[in-house]
């Protein structure tokens, strides 16, 4: 009964690391790289959808990498952009640009570290390729 009892014990731990491990609060980093994640695939969506207005297809391209200082350019650009105000789908995406803008320049300054100033690579990125 014993080892029985030890390898239900090691199991129920093993099982909690796992769950804590999972609860952990998200970093400033990791928050930033989900929320530009999720931004740029939410604006993939917006040009391929065939409901949205042809004012999306004028509106700034929205590729955004983190670790490139010029994206802080890109989000502004794009939250400035006049077109597509009356856009539903765009608002809100830009709201989330808005929101993404202010977490990097105010409560994740130090936190962040960007590797390149390549302004191009934000126009014409380079994906890797489709599986």
């Amino acid at each position: 009964k014993l080892p029985t009892m030890k390898m239900l014990l090691s199991l129920i731990a093993l099982l909690s690391a796992a769950l804590l491990a999972n609860a952990a609060p998200p970093t400033c980093y990791s928050r930033v790289l989900s929320l530009s994640k999720e931004i740029t695939e939410s604006f993939k969506e917006l040009q391929t959808s065939k409901s949205v207005d042809s004012c999306v297809e004028m509106l700034p391209r929205l590729y955004l990498d983190i670790h490139n200082y010029c994206v802080l350019a890109k989000l502004r650009d794009f939250v400035a952009s006049p077109r597509c105000e009356r856009v539903v789908e765009v608002s809100e995406l830009k709201e989330k640009a808005r929101s993404l803008y202010t977490i990097m320049i105010s409560y994740c300054r130090r936190d962040l570290v960007f590797l390149t100033d390549d302004c191009s690579a934000l126009e014409n990125p380079i994906l890797p390729p489709i599986e």
